[in-house]
């Protein structure tokens, strides 16, 4: 039998969309191998939003090339936002890839490998004009209980740092109907976590205007009313689009968890002008004010950027002030580094490395100081647990997450798929520790 191994830089999306992949391979024929040189197709599922992940697959194609030279029947494949990026010289860049793909491609990977011999013709690439949503592809789920279901692709936001209108297209949402058939199909399959994927999730629905008049908290609604599903999560908001409705469907669903990742980027409004976010620092705080008012035990998490141009260190202040006032259980943290083809990457006062990596420093100092004191107030609490697994780090535990989605290690007897509720007893910054909850017999 022939093997891949299919490689998952960026995103929830990415992550998605490489359980379609994975699965239309094995459709195919092939088994999974675990390590890339094991596999005879290796698939790079890129991303394209930082730099790092750019330096990551050049490192990782350099190790796929050297395979190639020794055994040149392997088949390199390359999908995803960095190849949609760099369609135009993808090849020249890097002679050793047979096939490319852009995200909404999927579907056509199988056709260019072809269900026989893999004897693909060098050079293939889809186009960003065929873009199709990949639901109806076979799919390999890591965890039967979990599944990502994409309520739309692309965005229409022009936040000028960002790549990713370019790579991923214009803003397409999912027809209901079809959302639901997935999610019922899933619950029946014994998944009881839902998390609805889109770039911008909160504005799903606007597009099918006037045929279909719909929106987000509508699709909360109706995912909560199906049978079998006990959680739901959803990402990512954008804080433009977070509106009652939205707001009203988190607090009254019951499957709804209570955890928003609501992204703020910078704390200062300048900034935030700058960067065409649409929104002010202060009605970002309301809108928080908003939410915890109708959610009082929601948690927020969110993403932040240092050293957007411009930014100077009273900018910068305003952003670890907001984060103390917000009070976030947790934030991914990115230095800004220019991407070609943003209106960023052509500003002046382009922000020095040193102070980029000293900002950055501090920022994250602050960040996990704050989720430290957050996740402390959990200690005493009884947390309902989704198990997962093992812990990672100490296999005579177990791992899951709370309905905030944080991660809990804890000493218990439960299979994973299970909900179970757990004493927390400790704490850090990223994840809370304790024993679960023995039921009563009656």
């Amino acid at each position: 039998m022939r093997r891949y191994h299919v490689t998952t830089f960026g995103c929830q999306m990415n992550a998605h969309d490489s359980e379609r992949i994975k699965g239309l391979l094995e459709e195919l024929g092939l088994g999974e191998a675990p390590s890339q040189e094991e596999a005879d197709v290796l698939v790079f599922n890129t991303c394209t939003i930082r730099e790092k992940p750019d330096t990551r697959l050049a490192a990782h194609l350099a190790r796929a090339a050297a395979q190639k030279r020794q055994r040149p029947d392997t088949v390199i494949a390359v999908g995803g936002c960095y190849a949609e990026a760099q369609r135009e010289r993808l090849f020249s860049l890097y002679p050793e890839v047979d096939v490319a793909f852009g995200p909404g491609t999927i579907a056509h990977l199988g056709e260019w490998l072809g269900a026989g011999g893999f004897g693909v013709p060098r050079g293939r690439f889809g186009t960003g004009d065929e873009r199709r949503f990949a639901a109806t592809l076979p799919t390999h789920r890591e965890r039967p209980f979990q599944a990502w279901v994409q309520i739309s692709m692309g965005c229409n936001s022009t936040c000028a740092y960002c790549i990713v209108p370019r790579v991923r297209g214009r803003e397409v949402s999912r027809r209901p109907g079809d959302v639901l058939a997935e999610i019922t199909r899933l619950a029946d399959e014994g998944v009881r976590e839902v998390t609805l994927l889109g770039q911008n999730v909160n504005s799903w629905g606007r597009d099918l205007l006037p045929e279909i008049r719909t929106d987000f908290g509508e699709l909360l609604r109706a995912v909560d009313a199906i049978d079998g599903i006990e959680r739901i999560r959803f990402t990512s908001p954008h804080p433009k689009d977070f509106r009652r409705p939205v707001i009203e469907a988190m607090a009254e669903c019951d499957a709804v968890c209570e955890h928003a990742h609501l992204p703020l980027q910078s704390g200062s409004t300048r900034i935030l002008k700058a960067m065409r976010r649409t929104y002010s620092r202060e009605r970002y705080l309301r809108l928080v004010e908003e939410m915890r008012a109708a959610i009082p035990d929601l948690a927020l998490t969110t993403d932040l950027i240092v050293g957007f141009p411009g930014e100077t260190e009273d900018d910068f202040r305003e952003t670890l002030e907001v984060v103390e006032e917000v009070g976030f259980d947790g934030a991914f943290t990115f230095v800004y580094s220019p991407r070609a083809g943003t209106e960023a990457a052509a500003m002046p006062d382009q922000v020095p490395d040193e102070v980029k990596r000293d900002r950055i420093e501090r920022l994250v100092e602050v960040v996990q100081r704050v989720a430290a004191e957050r996740n402390a107030q959990r200690v005493g609490r009884v947390e309902q647990v989704l198990v997962e697994g093992p812990s990672r780090t100490d296999p005579t535990l177990l791992r899951g997450r709370t309905r905030r989605n944080t991660t809990v290690n804890f000493t218990g007897d439960a299979a994973p798929g299970e909900l179970v509720d757990v004493l927390i007893e400790r704490s850090t910054s990223t994840t809370l520790g304790g024993s679960q909850v023995a039921v009563a017999v009656a």
